[in-house]
């Protein structure tokens, strides 16, 4: 059990809440999601949590069995955070949350997103209905956050690290690429104000664009 606290139930929907339902928990998990993370590479996905509280969060965690550290190989020798194979089981929960949640009325869409947040969103979107026949890899790049971004039969894959051979490199921030595919922002304003930028295929990047593009409504 992760805390102390605890539902007390045989239901297992309450096990799963005394697992990951204390504050920043899930949080934690979904910034593990997309590949392993140094502490520092978690707190600044995290920078309202203080260190203390990831570092409870990443305890409890642990001895509940979704997350473990690993040491990665020389030259880095440094130590990681990952989900365990049943951790990363997680990750339909956590999409499914995300996708429930945009029907929100209150959802602050106007507040800071990471990296992982926008990345993760993208991945939401596993059935795409509109995707055309669109067969492309693409490498982000939010400064030193890379990820590999794979639409293929018409769903989408995303890892972190960087693409070998993308059919396009895009170069921008968390908010920008969020305001292009899910507020409206055109591609074109967002390379103009040097907000973005576009390396290899764009006619690539311009269909990826158009799949998150919501559709005209019916006129009356």
């Amino acid at each position: 059990m992760a805390t102390t606290r605890t539902y007390g139930e045989a239901c297992a929907i309450a096990h799963a809440l005394d697992l990951v339902g204390e504050r920043w928990a899930l949080l934690v998990v979904r910034e593990l999601l997309l590949g392993p993370k140094r502490f520092t590479d978690l707190k600044r996905g995290l920078p309202n949590a203080s260190p203390n509280v990831i570092s409870e969060r990443l305890r409890e965690l642990e001895r509940a069995g979704v997350v473990t550290r690993e040491k990665l190989p020389p030259p880095a020798s440094s130590r990681v955070y990952a989900l365990t194979d049943w951790g990363q089981e997680l990750e339909d929960t956590a999409l499914s949350l995300g996708r429930w949640a945009t029907g929100s009325p209150t959802l602050p869409l106007d507040g800071p997103m990471g990296a992982d947040s926008v990345v993760l969103a993208l991945k939401g979107r596993s059935e795409l209905q509109s995707a055309g026949g669109l067969e492309a890899t693409f490498e982000l790049r939010f400064g030193e956050d890379r990820f590999r971004v794979t639409v293929s039969g018409g769903a989408i894959e995303a890892t972190r690290g960087g693409a070998e051979s993308p059919d396009a490199t895009i170069r921008t921030n968390p908010g920008t690429l969020f305001a292009v595919l899910g507020t409206g922002r055109s591609l074109a304003e967002a390379e103009q104000a040097g907000d973005l930028k576009v390396e290899g295929d764009r006619a690539a990047v311009e269909r990826f664009v158009g799949l998150f593009t919501p559709p005209e409504p019916d006129g009356a």
